[in-house]
């Protein structure tokens, strides 16, 4: 019979070799298909606390949608296709860049939709004017309005566009809405919002619901993140604007006076059907239900610069980052000037490279972001990259206080540029269900450059001198911050 040393020495030992194992075997699992800072990541929080950061994984380790909802991906974008036939016809191809071909394929090939001519878009940076504009829209549905928004809330603000919704279902339009589970919940006036649409005949479901007992779950940071309207196939609406108060209805913001500034734009054309066909895969994943896409474009007369689209749609509903791919693509590309605006900016490393590289390379590059943020984490971790890309040359501008500049889009050169629903993030890249445009167009692009310019004359130039003087305290928290952005 061992001492009562012997047994502790066992124990402890069975233990360490425990915990040994624990470690090896989240290695392997953890390491596949993971970038090594992700993997690593999640093995030192597994090694050093054990329990926590097993069930962490557990709940959100997970890097794609389950199987099922990826196969409802995947017939939507086959059935959309086969009603596509020549819809890979451009306006303007013999003005394309010469690169831009290839980024057209790589986005047909990730997220199945074609670049398409013949449209027309109108920016909305005026926050109460874009949901005046989406209310008009849609007191000129006859057919179908369908509505989906990450955040989707009944308030004095968004009263013009409820009180549209309800005389289309007044007239006979079906009205089709989505809006983000989780997001619902931690928004104010939920049963209120969902009272009222139900009190106005329009069908309401969750977007990616964490409801466990009737077997819906995922891993529970997924979100669908989307902003979208679409009116009987000939109008859509995307950006970056939920359908919210611009102070989200939140006591600390208003206390501080924050206000969201925001970008979204309303498109004519073929492009509006691709915008429909991501609501069509989002309702079909929610519901089962598998709503007709639009078979005709809508064929604008050509009175002014029609533009060449290509909706691109990206998520954990996809086997591959197809944003991140686009964003690395295009930012290698330019020649002349790349503008970026991103309230939540914390680059995956090959964006990061691409944006410095081109720094480097005499590409002229500026960052538009808030001076204050509404997240503390990403807030912090996002100014652990100011000091790389200030020595890269990159023209960094903080918007002033107190408004937070939440609009999501940048410009390549003179004539492409992104715009939607997607941070230049992690968490946009790997995580989130986002719907971005690539554009060509010089007209859109020059009044792009127009709401940049009003950006800068907003925002205050971050210098390399004073950024380094900031407090010590400062530069730790930003720096730990900056660790978990690897968590994914």
């Amino acid at each position: 019979m061992g001492t009562p040393v012997d047994d502790i020495d066992l124990l402890a030992g069975i233990l360490l070799a425990t915990h040994f194992t624990l470690g090896f075997v989240a290695t392997v699992l953890i390491s596949a298909n993971r970038t090594p800072a992700a993997a690593i990541a999640w093995v030192l929080l597994i090694i050093f606390v054990p329990v926590i950061g097993a069930i962490v994984f557990v709940l959100v380790g997970f890097g794609r949608l389950p199987l099922a909802r990826r196969e409802k991906q995947r017939q939507v974008n086959e059935k959309f296709l086969a009603i596509t036939p020549g819809l890979t016809h451009t306006g303007h191809r013999a003005e394309w860049p010469p690169w831009l071909s290839s980024a057209v394929r790589l986005n047909s090939t990730l997220g199945a939709l074609p670049m398409v001519g013949g449209n027309r878009a109108e920016l909305l940076d005026n926050y109460d004017g874009s949901i005046q504009a989406m209310a008009d829209a849609v007191d000129t549905a006859t057919d179908y309005v369908n509505v989906q928004f990450y955040i989707l809330v009944l308030d004095s603000t968004t009263q013009p566009f409820f009180d549209a919704l309800r005389r289309a279902t007044a007239r006979g339009v079906s009205v089709r809405v989505l809006s983000d589970h989780v997001a619902g919940f931690l928004s104010p006036r939920r049963r209120e919002t969902l009272a009222a649409l139900s009190g106005m005949g329009a069908v309401w479901h969750a977007m990616l619901p964490l409801r466990p007992l009737r077997g819906q779950w995922q891993r529970a940071d997924f979100r669908n993140h989307r902003k979208l309207v679409v009116v009987d196939g000939r109008i859509g609406f995307t950006g970056s604007q939920n359908m919210i108060d611009s102070s989200y209805l939140k006591r600390k913001n208003r206390s501080r006076g924050l206000r969201w500034i925001e970008l979204m734009v309303r498109l004519e054309g073929p492009a509006v059907r691709e915008i429909n066909a991501v609501f069509v895969t989002d309702w079909f994943s929610e519901t089962e239900e598998m709503l007709d896409l639009d078979p005709t474009p809508i064929v604008l007369d050509e009175t002014e610069e029609l533009l060449d689209m290509q909706v691109v749609p990206s998520g954990p509903s996809f086997e591959n980052d197809n944003n991140l791919k686009l964003f690395a693509l295009l930012l290698h590309q330019a020649r002349r000037r790349i503008s970026i605006t991103s309230p939540y900016f914390v680059p995956e490393a090959s964006v990061l490279l691409a944006i410095v590289t081109a720094a480097s390379r005499g590409v002229d590059v500026e960052l538009f972001v808030s001076a204050v943020g509404d997240q503390a984490l990403v807030y912090h971790a996002q100014r652990s990259y100011y000091e790389v890309l200030l020595r890269a040359g990159v023209s960094i501008y903080l918007y002033r206080a107190p408004a937070v500049l939440h609009s999501k889009h940048f410009s390549i050169d003179d004539s492409v540029a992104v715009i939607g629903s997607s941070n230049m993030d992690i968490r946009s890249f790997s995580l989130n269900m986002e719907i971005s445009v690539l554009v060509h167009g010089e007209n859109l692009v020059g009044r792009m450059r127009r709401v940049e310019d009003s950006y800068r004359a907003n925002s205050d130039r971050l210098e390399l001198s004073a950024w380094l003087r900031r407090p010590v305290r400062e530069k730790v928290g930003d720096n730990l911050a900056r660790l978990t952005s690897s968590l994914q």
